[in-house]
C-alpha cells in the first residue's frame, strides 16, 4: 500500500511539473490532458446538440432558419469550451477585455472581408432566397448546385463534381440566377441555324421531333409551357432558330450536359429531314490594278515598264 501511495504521489508530481509558463500560468502535463479532454467533450457535445435540433425540427429540416440554428449552436458550444479551457489554464477572463480594442483594430485592417462574409451568410439563411439543393448561376460564371451554406462561404458543386467555395458576400453584392427558386421547372433555349431557303415548317417539325425524343422534355398542360420553335434572327450564314423546352430540376443541375443532349437530337432530326446546316461563308473580292515595275539595266539605269 505504501508503495502504491508513493507511486501515486510521484505520478502526480510528474504530471504537475511545469513544462513552460504562459503569462502567469504554469502549463503542466495534467493541464494539457485536461485541455484535450475539454475539447473532445466539446466536439462530441456539438454533434449531439446539432443532431438534437435536427430531430426536434424533422418536419422543417429544409428550412434555412433551422440550418442556421444548427450552425450557431455548434459555434456556441465551441465558444463555451474555449472559455472553459482558458479558465482551466488559469487565465482570468476579465483580463481578456483588452482584446476588444485589438479586435476593433483587426476589423479595420484584415477582418473586414471575414465580417462581411459572416453577415452575408446570416442574411442568406434568414432571407430564404438560397438553400441547399438550389441550382444557381453567379455573375462570376460559376454554375452548380448549392451543397453547403456556412457562415463564411457557400459550397457549390458543379456538373463536373468540382466543389467551388464562394464567399457569401458575392451572393449579396453580385447578380445571382437561382434556377430552382419558386418553381421546380425551367425553360431552356437551344439555338441552331439552317440554310436560307429551307421550309420553316419542316424546321419546326424536325426540332419538335428532337424535343419529344428526349425523356427530359416535360409535357405540361399549359400551352405556354410546351416545346416550341422560334425564328430569332436572319443571320449572315442562315436562318437562326431556338428550340425552347421545359425541363425539371434534375436536368438543370447539369445544364451543359442537358444542352448537349438536345443538340445531339437536333442534328439527328435535321439530317433525317434533309435540312442543311450551313457553314460560315465569306466572299473575297480582288481589284485588278496596274503595277509600275522598274527594270534596272546593266549600267544601273532604270527603265519603267508596266504590267
Amino acid at each position: 500500500m505504501e508503495l502504491l501511495r508513493s507511486f501515486w504521489h510521484e505520478t502526480l508530481g510528474f504530471l504537475n511539473e511545469p513544462m513552460f509558463t504562459l503569462g502567469e500560468s504554469d502549463i503542466t502535463l495534467l493541464r494539457t490532458l485536461g485541455l484535450l479532454l475539454i475539447f473532445l467533450v466539446a466536439r462530441r457535445l456539438s454533434v449531439v446538440v446539432q443532431r438534437g435540433i435536427l430531430r426536434l425540427t424533422a418536419d422543417q429540416k429544409d428550412d434555412p432558419a433551422v440550418y442556421l440554428l444548427q450552425r450557431i449552436s455548434g459555434y456556441l458550444v465551441w465558444l463555451a469550451a474555449a472559455l472553459m479551457a482558458l479558465n482551466y489554464l488559469g487565465f482570468e477572463l476579465s483580463n481578456l477585455a483588452f482584446l476588444g480594442g485589438a479586435v476593433g483594430v483587426g476589423l479595420g485592417f484584415g477582418l473586414q472581408n471575414i465580417l462581411n462574409n459572416f453577415v452575408s451568410g446570416v442574411i442568406i439563411l434568414f432571407e430564404k432566397t438560397l438553400k441547399v439543393g438550389d441550382v444557381v448561376e453567379l455573375q462570376s460564371g460559376v454554375t452548380g448546385k448549392v451543397t453547403e451554406i456556412n457562415l463564411r462561404y457557400t459550397r457549390i458543386t458543379t456538373s463536373d463534381q468540382m466543389d467551388v467555395l464562394v464567399p457569401n458576400s458575392e451572393f449579396i453584392s453580385g447578380r445571382v440566377a437561382n434556377w430552382t427558386y419558386g418553381e421546380p421547372v425551367r425553360r431552356i433555349h437551344i439555338p441552331f441555324v439552317v440554310a436560307y431557303g429551307t421550309d420553316k415548317e419542316r424546321v419546326r417539325e424536325a426540332a419538335l421531333a428532337a424535343a419529344h425524343s428526349l425523356p427530359s422534355t416535360l409535357e405540361l398542360d399549359d400551352e405556354r409551357r410546351r416545346p416550341d420553335v422560334w425564328l430569332t434572327k436572319m443571320g449572315d450564314s442562315g436562318l437562326e432558330f431556338e428550340l425552347t423546352v421545359w425541363v425539371g430540376v434534375g436536368e438543370m443541375e447539369h445544364p451543359r450536359t442537358t444542352q448537349g443532349h438536345y443538340l445531339w437530337a437536333l442534328e439527328t432530326e435535321l439530317r433525317n429531314h434533309q435540312i442543311e446546316i450551313p457553314h460560315p461563308q465569306r466572299e473575297l473580292h480582288f481589284k485588278n490594278q496596274k503595277l509600275r515595275v522598274e527594270v534596272v539595266g546593266a549600267k544601273g539605269a532604270s527603265s519603267p515598264e508596266s504590267g
